[in-house]
């Protein structure tokens, strides 16, 4: 534990960007997880999740919670996913 104050202030505030980061991810997962699934069961909406995806995916790494490389595969991954499922309809 820290003994000076501003150590003790330090290690609230990362604790806080802590969980407000663990938050964002989750959000990106549930979100890819979601679209996945339309466009595995060739939904409707699955552009739409996609896109909504992909929006939380470029905040994330605008953000630094994530790194541009793995945005970059992240958004890279499910577009092509989509785009196969595009053309066998």
């Amino acid at each position: 534990m820290p003994n000076k104050k501003s150590a003790i202030k330090e290690l609230r505030k990362s604790e806080t960007r802590e969980k407000r980061n663990t938050i964002i991810k989750e959000t990106i997962k549930t979100l890819t997880k979601k679209s996945r699934k339309a466009i595995d069961a060739g939904e409707k909406n699955a552009q739409e999740l996609v896109a909504s995806a992909m929006k939380a995916i470029d905040k994330a790494a605008q953000k630094g919670i994530i790194k541009k490389n793995t945005r970059d595969r992240k958004k890279s991954r499910l577009h092509t996913k989509l785009n196969k499922s595009l053309k066998k309809a």
